[in-house]
């Protein structure tokens, strides 16, 4: 498997983790009950449960882009060294993402993701090369 194929399969993960610690998160907030219901009313939930939330919808958003990267520099047959770091470093700067969110690390959460959103369109850009 090509290492941009990896990454992208490494963020999925990412994106499942990400998922369970929100949830996690929400039920130490609102219990197992409200969590598994229906979820008709909004309960308030803790400041760092609203960032994990927000964390997993950004890393959704990010994550079409950087598929769409990926299955460029795949389907195009121009994965480089340059795509493979950028690859890599759309992953660590996605997994850095998460706490710089949940504890409101404030320039870095911006920074961090900035590194991530170069690192898909440099892609993207190398793969109409």
């Amino acid at each position: 498997m090509a290492a941009e194929t990896t990454a992208l399969a490494l963020a999925a993960l990412l994106q499942a983790a990400q998922i369970g610690i929100a949830a996690i998160s929400m039920n130490g907030d609102v219990g197992p009950k409200w969590n598994a219901g229906p979820r008709d009313t909004q309960p308030q939930l803790s400041a760092r449960t609203g960032r994990l939330r927000r964390a997993v919808d950004n890393h959704f958003e990010g994550l079409i882009l950087f598929t769409i990267a990926v299955v460029l520099v795949a389907l195009t047959d121009n994965g480089s060294p340059l795509t493979v770091l950028c690859a890599w470093l759309y992953l660590l700067a996605r997994i850095a993402y998460v706490p710089a969110y949940a504890y409101g690390w404030t320039p870095w959460r911006s920074v961090i993701w900035a590194v991530g959103f170069l690192s898909t369109m440099t892609m993207i850009v190398a793969s109409l090369m």
